[in-house]
Order: structure tokens, then C-alpha cells, then sequence
């Protein structure tokens, strides 16, 4: 058993970690930068190393600093969180080699599906469908031309290191292929450091689903349904839900038994998410997450299971503590993310905190690291909170959210919340009937993009 844990990351994550080890008798040490010093998660940890200053390079992702927190402290396992150096499979490969545990998949295993056509050839052999496609990479625009007219129009090109939207763009025709192509290259160059692109059929209103899987690491794998995450703008997700509004239960059960047979076969170990996008009753994998979940507080609720309790117990070598059998689906969860972002362009809105109240009751859950006098620091990610609820049913959770929304008190800076308001009056939302290209119609629409 871990005696000390420490989490290479910062925010609602770290404080999530330093929670389950709290309840698990584990004691927590939180990494910080200089800009992080009074950080809520530094806060409440038992113990805090300064591993450099505010830029993430310098820090966070700094792994000789992170590795010498553990030598300092005596911690024997090291949670990423997500981000950051969550799935990035040389740390894994270096916490190894100093003899420490890595909470979390095998770095074999990031490799693989870190790789985008990798990630797709190994799902295509696990029995996982996947979305009509080119081969492996496109090397020049005469193979792009060629692809695109194989599978049909619309296409989409995507890089095989890509993440967050980036090195990703639609042609919608042969007029656009040249364009396109180049452009997702030289984007795929500059975020990326790899300018190799593949090419897929592009769906025209397809849901984003993904199903929520563990493994063991001893062969055993089970899944923990599926979360709908179409809400989307510029490809982050900012409104998620379990279960799926749209899938039956039947569909659920196939799905959820390909993914789970698909870790087992893979003697994958700990949490992963299986995306997929899903149009007409069919689902076509895009990636693999290696990692815990921004939104796996929704799988939570629904399933009363503690998914990073879980992720350490398999660390340590222990079985999972619960079967298949045992996951029965209750009522219904939906979180938003809270961003600090000025409304209507989004931009970034770190500052003061002047007041802050997290909403309570039935049902309600706030994931934040805020407090009261806290200044949000201008060089991290300007997620700031998650509110989730849970219902008996999809109806109770929407009513619960907008009730939860307006107790939800954050002053000093602008936030995200008044687009939750407006998205909850939404026949399509309140009904469930949108896909991923609607947040962005109805923000051009309503706010002017």
C-alpha cells in the first residue's frame, strides 16, 4: 500500500486527489509553481514543494523537478491528473526507472494511443469500429485528392499528434482539398512539432460519445457506460451528461462490451475513456485518453463510485472493487465547466476573487479550487470550477442545474455561467437534440461566434 501520494498538477484536479487520499489514510504531497503558492491544493495537502516558477514549462511540466519532489518528500507514487504530463509516456518511462508508480496506464500503452493512426489500427484490431479513413498518414495533396475521393465528401484532416482542435480542418469538396490539407499541416507543425496528417469521413450530425473503461491490468476490463459530450466549442467540450441522452440500452450494452473486452485484451491499467462520434445508431472511434476525465464526475454520480479511489487500488496491485455485474446505472448527471472567460469572445478573465459561494443540496456537486481573496493566475488553463448535478431523471438534473447556477456566486471576474443560463432554455437542450456543430451555430447566432 502507498503511504505518500504526489500530483503533478494543480487546481480542481489536485484537490480531487488529495480528497480520495484523505478518505484512503494516504498522505498527499501538491507540487506548485511560485504563482500557485497560495493555491488552495497546496492548502490542503499534507505536504507542498515549489518545483519553479509560473510558466508550466518551468514547472508543471518539468519533469527532473517533479521527480526530485518525490526524492524530497518520500512519496512512492506519482497521480497526473489530466494535462500536463498526464499522458506523456517518457514520464511514465522515467518514474519507472527511479523506481516510483506511476498512477495510471503503462507507458506502452500511451504510446499507442497517443498516436492518432496507431490509436485507430489497434482499435480497428480490437474489434472497436472506427470512422472510414485513409491508412495510415496522407504525405502530400495528391494522396489527400485520392483519399477524399475513396471515402466521400466531406472529409476531415486531422494531425496524428493533434489535440484541442488544433491541426484539424473540413473539406467539403474537391475545391477544398488543397487548402485544407496544407493548412492542417502547417498547424499540425507549429502546436505540434509533427506535421503528419490523416484524413477521415467527415460525420454531418454526429453526437460525441464516450464510454467510461477500466482495466485491471491482469486482463480484466469493465465499462462504466457512456457520457454524451456534444456541447462543444472549437472541439473543448463545456456541457456533459451520463447517460447518453440518445443511446438505448441496447446500443449501450454493445458498445460498453466491445470497449471493455478491448482493455482486457489490451491488459490495460486504470481509467480510460473510449470517444467516439455517434450518427444513426452507429459509433466510429477518434482516440483513446489514457488518463482520468475533466467529466468523470457524472460517471460518479450515477454509478456512487469513486473513479480515483479505484485508479490507486489498481496502482497498488489491487483488483478493482466492484464486477461488471455490480454497475447499475442511477438516475442522471450532467456537469458544466465553469471558465474564467469574458463573454462574448471568451477571452481569458484571470484576477481576484471578491466572493465566492459554491451552490449545496440535494444532488449537487462543486469541483473547484476557488476561495475567497484567491487570484486566479493568468498562465494556466481558464477552467475554474465544475458544478455537477444528479437526478432521478434527465428533467430533475436540468431543473436542479438551473437552480444550482443561479446559487453560484463568483465575483471579482467574469465567468462562463451566463452562457449555461441561456443554453438551459434551449428547446434542443432541454430536449437533448443537438450534435457537436450546434453549440457553435447557436453561438454565431447569439453571440456572434
Amino acid at each position: 500500500m502507498f503511504d505518500k501520494i504526489l500530483i503533478a498538477n494543480r487546481g480542481e484536479i489536485a484537490l480531487r486527489v488529495i480528497r480520495a487520499c484523505r478518505e484512503m489514510g494516504i498522505k498527499s504531497v501538491a507540487v506548485h509553481s511560485t504563482a500557485d503558492a497560495d493555491a488552495m491544493h497546496v492548502r490542503m495537502a499534507d505536504e507542498s514543494v515549489c518545483i519553479g516558477p509560473p510558466a508550466g514549462a518551468q514547472s508543471y511540466l518539468s519533469i527532473p523537478a517533479i521527480i526530485s519532489a518525490c526524492e524530497i518528500t518520500g512519496a512512492q507514487a506519482i497521480y497526473p491528473g489530466y494535462g500536463f504530463l498526464s499522458e506523456n509516456a517518457n514520464f511514465v518511462q522515467i518514474i519507472e526507472d527511479h523506481g516510483l508508480t506511476f498512477i495510471g496506464p503503462s507507458a506502452a500503452d500511451i504510446r499507442t494511443m497517443g498516436d492518432k493512426i496507431t490509436a485507430k489500427e489497434t482499435a480497428k484490431a480490437l474489434g472497436i469500429p472506427v470512422v472510414p479513413g485513409s491508412e495510415g498518414g496522407v504525405p502530400d495533396v495528391e494522396s489527400a485528392r485520392k483519399a477524399a475521393a475513396d471515402m466521400g465528401y466531406p472529409v476531415i484532416i486531422k494531425a496524428t499528434a493533434g489535440g484541442g482542435g488544433r491541426g484539424m480542418k473540413v473539406a467539403t469538396s474537391a475545391d477544398d482539398i488543397d487548402v485544407a490539407f496544407s493548412t492542417a499541416r502547417s498547424e499540425a507543425k507549429a502546436a505540434f512539432g509533427n506535421d503528419e496528417v490523416y484524413m477521415e469521413k467527415y460525420l454531418q450530425k454526429p453526437r460525441h460519445i464516450e464510454v467510461q473503461v477500466f482495466g485491471d491490468g491482469k486482463g480484466n476490463g469493465v465499462h462504466l457506460a457512456e457520457r454524451d459530450c456534444s456541447l462543444q466549442r472549437r472541439h473543448q467540450k463545456v456541457f456533459e451528461e451520463a447517460p447518453g441522452p440518445s443511446i438505448t440500452p441496447e446500443e449501450r450494452a454493445r458498445i460498453g462490451k466491445i470497449c471493455a473486452d478491448a482493455v482486457g485484451a489490451m491488459g490495460y491499467s486504470g481509467a480510460g475513456t473510449v470517444e467516439f462520434l455517434y450518427e444513426d445508431g452507429e459509433f466510429y472511434f477518434i482516440e483513446m485518453n489514457t488518463r482520468l476525465q475533466v467529466e468523470h464526475p457524472v460517471t460518479e454520480a450515477v454509478f456512487g463510485v469513486d473513479l480515483v479511489r479505484e485508479q490507486i487500488r489498481v496502482a497498488e496491485g489491487l483488483p478493482l472493487s466492484f464486477t461488471q455485474d455490480d454497475l447499475q446505472i442511477n438516475g442522471h448527471a450532467i456537469e458544466v465547466r465553469i471558465n474564467a472567460e469574458k463573454l462574448p469572445n471568451f477571452a481569458p478573465c484571470p484576477g481576484k476573487i471578491t466572493a465566492y459561494h459554491a451552490p449545496g443540496g440535494l444532488g449537487v456537486r462543486m469541483d473547484s479550487a476557488l476561495y475567497d481573496g484567491y487570484t486566479i493566475p493568468p498562465y494556466y488553463d481558464s477552467l475554474i470550477g465544475k458544478l455537477i448535478v444528479h437526478g432521478r431523471d434527465r428533467p430533475e438534473a436540468l431543473a436542479r442545474l438551473s437552480r444550482a447556477l443561479g446559487e453560484l456566486i463568483v465575483d471579482g471576474i467574469d465567468t462562463t455561467v451566463p452562457l449555461f443560463h441561456a443554453l438551459l432554455a434551449e428547446p434542443d437542450v432541454q430536449s437533448g437534440d443537438y450534435g457537436i456543430h450546434w453549440l457553435e451555430r447557436w453561438l454565431e447566432e447569439n453571440l456572434g461566434g
